[in-house]
């Protein structure tokens, strides 16, 4: 089988975390398998649209490292299948069933649907639109139904569902699924302005470009049995379906957005490694193996199956993500950590700094912080001079006798002839056990002057990255104006 699937956004926003993963498992699917995989933008719904939407989509995608496969050229760039460019051929399609007898024109207005929704649910029965008694073609007859289109009645095209038969398919997921048709609304296919619904134009789509695996989230699993109906009218094998678990909130939840960030471009924004965030997306219901939680890219794609992917829902937990964030930190390359982080330099008004103190500094704090970015922030006085000193810190550990402890161990750092990490703790120790101190005595001193911070790298490694003439510079202009 030549695997093909794809994945089909609406433009009503923001990439969803949801929407990436359903993303990212086609496209670990296709690659697995050596197939293709095909952006398509589900714009149907005029009414949902959203401006920039579709660009913002395709920028989120881009940025975790998927591209697509085919899709149609435009203007000698290639850009994704997009549905409102399609409208005449689902037309075509929708009369084509029509005449097979497998849907049928229905002219009620919505206050007469509103009526029979209402009548329904005093009922006690969950509403759902009944052919036997509304204005619709079985009811009014052909001609007379022919003769109100004629004189300008508006009218949808819907699905005749057999209501006595059993719909079955099998999801690659769940297994086996079993719907009676009494259970399926007759679902409009062409709307009274002419639109098709999702339902006409996904299936119609996923036909026209030999989709053989559709893979989408939870959420589509009712209407899966209407779209296996329409396969059925058109007389087009089904594809297989895989339906994915839902994403969940701490306390198992729906994922939303007011419980925290869901779009993809935030996590982006707020300096998650897109390597990181791939790896985490991933792992939302599936993971190949249990010992292990860090994977490249290229892993996932040769790993990935759906036999694996679980059922239940998948708890979204940022702690867990902020951990492999700071795994991925200690493992990139430093040079490719570099890069990323001269862009940020801009925002700050730190002296230009080179590539190669810059990843220094980099390697001095990586195993302290969780983003990339708080490399300028909680270690600013790699970058610049102490504006201020924390109160707390200095009412800790500097005391009325510190300057007269200190003073001498400063004299003989001046005289080192390098500020290797060696040389320092070799000349700070041998002046501690010299006079009966302890090492805390002036290593907080030390790291009060040279940072103005209670909490950083060791203090050794520190001061071998600023050097001699910085580390001397901040420790006299401490002794002579705060001490």
């Amino acid at each position: 089988m030549n695997v093909r699937v794809r994945f089909a956004p609406s433009p009503t926003g923001y990439l969803h975390v949801g929407g990436l993963r359903t993303a990212l498992y086609n496209y670990l699917f296709a690659k697995n398998q050596g197939g293709k995989c095909i952006l398509r933008i589900e714009d149907t719904d005029r009414t949902r649209l959203v401006e920039n939407a579709q660009a913002n989509l395709i920028k989120s995608l881009r940025w975790a490292g998927i591209e697509f496969d085919e899709s149609p050229e435009i203007g000698g760039d290639y850009g994704p299948y997009i549905q409102s460019e399609r409208f005449d051929l689902y037309k075509k399609y929708g009369m084509q069933l029509i005449e097979n007898g497998t849907a049928y024109i229905a002219l009620d207005t919505s206050e007469e649907l509103d009526a029979m929704r209402e009548r329904q649910q005093k009922a006690g029965i969950a509403p759902k639109y009944d052919r036997t008694v509304m204005r619709n073609e079985f009811t009014l007859g052909k001609e007379e139904t022919q003769r109100l289109i004629d004189n300008g009645a508006t009218y949808c095209i819907r699905l005749k569902v057999p209501a006595n038969e059993e719909i079955r398919f099998n999801d690659l997921i769940r297994g086996p699924v079993v719907v009676t048709g009494r259970d399926v609304d007759d679902q409009i296919l062409l709307k009274s302005d002419g639109f098709p619904t999702y339902h006409l134009a996904n299936v119609v789509d996923d036909h026209l470009m030999a989709i053989t695996h559709v893979i989408r989230g939870e959420e589509w699993l009712p209407s899966t049995p209407k779209h296996v109906l329409l396969y059925q009218a058109f007389g087009w094998e089904c594809p297989l379906f895989a339906h994915l678990p839902l994403l969940l909130n701490k306390d198992k939840s729906k994922l939303s957005k007011r419980q925290g960030s869901v779009a993809v471009e935030d996590f982006a924004a707020q300096g998650y490694f897109k390597e990181a965030f791939v790896n985490f997306i991933a792992l939302l219901g599936w993971n190949p193996t249990a010992d292990r939680e860090i994977f490249t890219f290229q892993e996932l794609c040769d790993t990935f199956n759906l036999e694996k992917v679980n059922k239940s829902g998948a708890v979204f937990d940022t702690q867990k993500l902020d951990w492999m964030n700071g795994q991925y930190l200690r493992s990139l390359p430093l040079d490719y950590l570099v890069e990323l982080l001269k862009p940020e330099l801009a925002n700050y008004d730190y002296a230009e700094v080179c590539d190669k103190y810059l990843g220094e500094v980099i390697n001095l704090l990586k195993e302290r912080i969780t983003f990339l970015k708080d490399v300028l922030t909680f270690g600013n006085y790699m970058f610049e001079k102490p504006k201020e000193y924390e109160p707390t810190y200095i009412a800790k550990v500097w005391k009325d006798n510190t300057t007269t402890i200190i003073t001498p161990l400063i004299d003989a750092l001046r005289s080192a002839d390098d500020f290797l990490h060696d040389t320092t703790h070799d000349i700070t120790m041998k002046y501690v056990d010299a006079n009966g101190l302890k090492l805390k005595d002036v290593i907080h001193p030390l790291r009060l002057m040279i940072t103005g911070k209670s909490v950083g790298a060791g203090m050794f490694e520190t001061m071998a990255v600023l050097g001699k003439d910085e580390c001397i510079e901040r420790l006299d202009y401490f002794i002579k104006t705060k001490s």
